[in-house]
């Protein structure tokens, strides 16, 4: 009879053990909530995709949206963990406020390209042609990243000789739809809804390879988009957050941003990023992502069709 009740002693004492530990498991559960610009979408699934592999019990949520309306949020107290911007103005605006736990750091750059519908119904071919009678161009609105630069593009058009002021006015009076992000600019033209936009050169994603036409934009008058990234101030994960920031620094993060069209801010080995599907843009490559199976990603070829400029 002792036998059994020191049996049935043992056996309780590892229920409560195990108990124990699995309540120490479900307590190690995090949510990590990024905020970060919509044109890291697809870039930043993927890396949340090998994060979370890494850290178990970790969920990555995303808030994707013009930064200009994110950095309004974080401002006003939306809870986040991490905030990715498209420009350092709008990554400023939260450090203004308070919310932002540490120096902001680059990690990827973009480059500005004209999209137009495949079928190209006003016949543009260059920047030229947007200052042409009845041309419908859509972008976006005032104060999102994509328009800050496309309006850096413009002034520098108006500074040219070759286009000037008139230039200028006349392709801001063609603008007859303005949007909350580059994605939204690159989906109404797309879908049709307008002869050209002006978005960046990570939008032409696989669902618009064969829906658009991509217009090089010279290097010389193209703008040159830096995205800041950095953990929010009052994180209720602030290691995760801080280890977020550092894997999208890494050359794995890196990789990824590079497949999806970004230009990543340190050098990589070419065998992690095959340039498939690759055109010219002046001195940079535009590289699709690889195809399904290629690369270490797997990531989808674009294989938009790109026209130099």
């Amino acid at each position: 009879m002792r036998v059994i009740r020191a049996l049935f002693a043992s056996l309780a004492g590892c229920i409560a053990l195990l108990a124990l530990v699995f309540a120490g498991h479900a307590e190690e559960r995090h949510t990590l909530v990024v905020f970060a610009a919509a044109s890291l979408t697809d870039a930043f699934e993927e890396i949340a995709a090998a994060f979370t592999a890494a850290h178990p019990g970790v969920e990555v949520l995303f808030s994707f949206g013009g930064s200009s309306e994110l950095a309004a949020q974080i401002s006003e107290g939306a809870p986040a963990d991490v905030f990715a911007s498209a420009n350092a103005r709008q990554m400023q605006a939260a450090v203004d406020a308070g919310r932002i736990a540490m120096e902001p750091q680059t990690f990827a750059h973009n480059r500005l390209v004209l999209i137009v519908p495949v079928d190209n119904p006003a016949g543009i071919t260059s920047l030229d042609d947007l200052a042409n009678d009845g041309v419908a161009l859509v972008a976006a609105a005032a104060g999102v990243p994509v328009r800050d630069y496309t309006d850096s593009l413009l002034e520098r058009l108006a500074a040219d000789p070759a286009y000037g002021e008139a230039y200028r006015a006349a392709v801001l009076s063609h603008i007859v739809s303005e949007e909350n992000n580059a994605r939204q600019v690159a989906a109404k033209v797309a879908l049709g809804e307008a002869d050209a936009g002006i978005v960046y050169q990570s939008d032409i994603t696989p669902d618009l390879r064969e829906e658009v036409i991509a217009i090089t934009i010279p290097d010389a008058l193209n703008t040159l988009a830096s995205y800041p990234i950095a953990a929010i101030s009052d994180s209720e994960t602030p290691e995760l957050a801080a280890a977020f920031v550092d894997y999208v620094l890494s050359d794995a993060g890196q990789e990824a941003l590079a497949r999806w069209n970004f230009i990543p801010v340190r050098a990589l080995d070419p065998e992690a990023t095959p340039e498939a599907d690759c055109a010219p843009v002046e001195s940079e490559p535009v590289c699709a992502p690889p195809a399904v199976g290629e690369g270490e990603g797997g990531g989808i070829g674009i294989g938009a069709p790109i026209l130099g400029g």
